[in-house]
């Protein structure tokens, strides 16, 4: 059986909703920075928002997070992909959102360091997530009754794990393993190991996206992630400067 992930790509693009960036949030005139209204380049901001978010769910390796366990039979760590559930999360349509949201959270962190575009960004790239969110779940058939009881438990869900993973990447390794436990792990993590390669993941991610230049981030919102199990742990590499033309594009 294919996994739901699988199904949820192929049936579902992202590139549908960018006709939605001309009808998101409106940038009020009195939101200025540097001297400069932020209107006047809203726009641009939007389309790298709907491009940073498509690479939470388009560019995330969501089999590796089902199906990839880094560790042999005899507990030993391994290069080589053994094929079995490390984390053992259900092939569910919870499991992608938990995943996607871990992602969507880290983005949110690096662009909160850019100013007001970047805050303005994070607004916008959590307007695509739900928009998805809703998509997804109308692919998949579920009654429009349930499909809203689910949005308004996901969003209150959505706001503990923000507040969670902020206290969490504050604090050292045992703080973040106590966010992830409780909320990406929903506190049912039996294999101390798991949490740990999670910790270690979430770190080399945000050293990764702290490596990325903030005005490029802002103009293309092109993102990367590194793999869950690196071939050679110390290659954390800092990524090529992205391509654009002179509208940011």
């Amino acid at each position: 059986m294919a996994l739901l992930v699988r199904v949820l790509r192929n049936q579902t693009s992202i590139s549908q909703w960018v006709p939605v960036c001309s009808r998101l949030i409106p940038v009020s005139s009195t939101q200025v920075q540097g001297g400069r209204a932020l209107s006047g380049t809203s726009q641009k901001i939007k389309i790298a928002a709907l491009r940073m978010y498509t690479s939470c769910v388009e560019k995330t390796d969501f089999e590796e997070f089902f199906l990839i366990s880094p560790y042999c039979s005899t507990g030993i760590f391994c290069n080589s992909i053994i094929r079995e559930r490390w984390c053992q999360m259900p092939d569910t349509f919870n499991s992608w959102f938990l995943i996607t949201l871990l992602h969507v959270w880290m983005c949110l962190v690096r662009m909160k360091q850019e100013g007001r575009s970047g805050k303005y960004m994070c607004r916008i790239i959590v307007h695509f997530m739900w928009e998805d969110v809703q998509q997804r779940g109308r692919v998949m058939g579920v009654n429009p009754y349930i499909l809203k009881k689910n949005m308004i438990l996901m969003t209150n869900h959505f706001y503990a794990a923000i507040l969670g993973y902020d206290e969490g990447i504050l604090s050292d390794d045992h703080g973040l393993a106590a966010a992830l436990w409780r909320t990406f792990f929903n506190g049912k993590c039996e294999d101390p190991r798991h949490l740990e390669l999670l910790v270690e993941y979430v770190r080399k991610q945000m050293q990764y996206l702290d490596s990325m230049n903030g005005e490029d981030l802002l103009l293309t919102g092109e993102v990367s992630w590194r793999p869950l199990v690196e071939k050679n742990p110390q290659s954390i590499l800092k990524p090529h400067s992205p391509t654009y033309n002179d509208e940011g594009l």
